[in-house]
């Protein structure tokens, strides 16, 4: 049996979207590139997992949700001195100028359009994880 203390765990990564098919399609490319998917459904959702797992390492979030809007959700994990650190990507079908602004002044890591290029987003997460 292989030692697991020393073997890397994979990034958990948590996809939070309103959409079942945009979260399945995360998953699968995100699943493929190796990484650990958690889904949630929603904003709120969403900050109650990120609130229960000390073992995320990164976010992936809707801008437009039920429950609490992917800024508002961002504000949270921003305010939240053991999660303010926590890397996140909003991933949106709103491509404002205006949008993209309120993310990234926000606290946001990176602000990508759907559809989104697989490629574009795993190179991204990968850059920021400081794995690139």
């Amino acid at each position: 049996m292989p030692d697991t203390a020393d073997t890397p765990r994979s990034p958990r990564i948590l996809v939070v979207d309103d959409e079942p098919h945009i979260r399945r399609v995360l998953s699968t490319i995100l699943g493929n590139e190796g990484f650990e998917v958690l889904e949630a459904v929603d904003g709120t959702q969403g900050i109650e997992t990120i609130r229960a797992d000390d073992a995320l390492d990164f976010v992936i979030l809707d801008f437009m949700m039920p429950g609490a809007t992917g800024l508002e959700v961002l504000a949270w994990i921003r305010s939240e001195s053991d999660r303010a650190g926590l890397p996140v990507i909003i991933l949106t079908a709103k491509g404002q100028d205006t949008d993209r602004q309120a993310a990234m002044a926000g606290g946001a890591n990176d602000f990508l359009t759907k559809p989104f290029s697989p490629k574009k987003l795993i190179a991204r997460i990968r850059e920021i994880l400081g794995e690139a």
